[in-house]
């Protein structure tokens, strides 16, 4: 077999690895952020700036995520082109 070949296989499975692991993370954030909006309808107490401020950070934590998974993404798809 060759080298480029095996590299180029060993590339696709690390790729289909880290998306297995990047969507149990996504899997359980979207869980994690269905509660807390749960938490935060059910909160009379909770003072309007904070929820906003809780939607701000949930919306921010989900831009991230969504910005490193591009990131990855392109450095794949960059390092596959390289074989």
């Amino acid at each position: 077999m060759d080298q480029k070949q095996m590299m180029k296989q060993m590339l696709e499975m690390n790729k289909m690895a880290c998306d297995n692991a990047f969507q149990s993370i996504v899997t359980i954030q979207e869980q994690t952020q269905a509660m807390t909006n749960k938490f935060i309808e059910q909160a009379s107490w909770l003072p309007a700036e904070a929820k906003k401020a809780i939607d701000e950070w949930l919306a921010s934590y989900k831009k991230g995520r969504e910005d490193f998974k591009k990131l990855v993404d392109t450095a794949y798809a960059n390092m596959l082109k390289s074989f």
